[in-house]
């Protein structure tokens, strides 16, 4: 990745996930940026809807990854990492935490989505920042980064964003040192070595978070001392109670 990368930009788009997809399809492998305004159906982790109108980021980095595919999760660390850096270069008083598996909080707050998928022997890494506004009436706390930075630009939080992404994307090393990444994102882990509930669909399991296990997992530490690993899952900050899920 040293030469320029190339930023296709759409004014409206289905989504720039889709459109990484319908790229490689045609023989596009990257690494190539796909930028839009807006999106009229963004897509999230976990199926979700991604509120997509414009004055946002909306973003997809399509590139090649010649990683094992037990790795690929580890990705979504990588960019975490990249946000984080985006958030603090710009809301430079706000409290910054990183949230399993790929939320970064600014003051406790969403402000980014982050959704990595595999194509084959490439990678469409879609994420998207609240730049100018955050979507209401959502589930948790949401914010945008003009509320912390007034002056920012959608323009130049893409500029940081790419630089950022390529640096980590550099120490990853297609999943040579996830070690590096891993102990990185852990020094700014939301409620690591608490207590949290966590809903994986068919069950809620709650335990001490005690980190990342080596492919990004979180590792649960349970009520009666075993320990589990959780690939996904929605996590909520909870008080030790009796355990009704073992």
């Amino acid at each position: 990745m040293t030469n320029p990368i190339q930023i296709l930009h759409y004014n409206t788009i289905d989504s720039t996930n889709t459109e990484a997809r319908r790229l490689y399809e045609l023989g596009e492998r990257g690494p190539i940026w796909i930028v839009a305004d807006e999106q009229k159906a963004g897509r999230g982790r976990l199926g979700r809807t991604w509120h997509s109108q414009p004055g946002n980021l909306y973003s997809t980095f399509l590139f090649p990854c010649h990683t094992p595919q037990s790795k690929v999760a580890q990705i979504s660390f990588v960019s975490s990492l990249a946000v984080q850096d985006v958030a603090t270069h710009f809301a430079t008083a706000a409290a910054i935490t990183l949230k399993w598996p790929n939320d970064c909080l600014l003051n406790g707050s969403k402000f980014c989505g982050i959704l990595s998928e595999s194509i084959s022997d490439s990678v469409a890494l879609g994420i998207g920042m609240n730049i100018t506004h955050a979507p209401p009436n959502m589930p948790y706390a949401t914010t945008c980064l003009k509320e912390h930075a007034p002056s920012i630009t959608v323009k130049a939080a893409h500029e940081v964003l790419a630089a950022r992404l390529k640096h980590w994307l550099q120490i990853w090393h297609d999943g040579r040192d996830f070690e590096t990444i891993k102990f990185a994102w852990e020094a700014s882990a939301l409620n690591l070595g608490k207590n949290l509930s966590v809903d994986i669909g068919t069950a809620i399991r709650q335990g001490i978070f005690k980190g990342l296990n080596d492919d990004g997992a979180m590792i649960l530490r349970q009520l009666d001392g075993t320990e589990i690993t959780i690939h996904a899952g929605d996590v909520r900050v909870t008080q030790p109670k009796e355990n009704h899920t073992a």
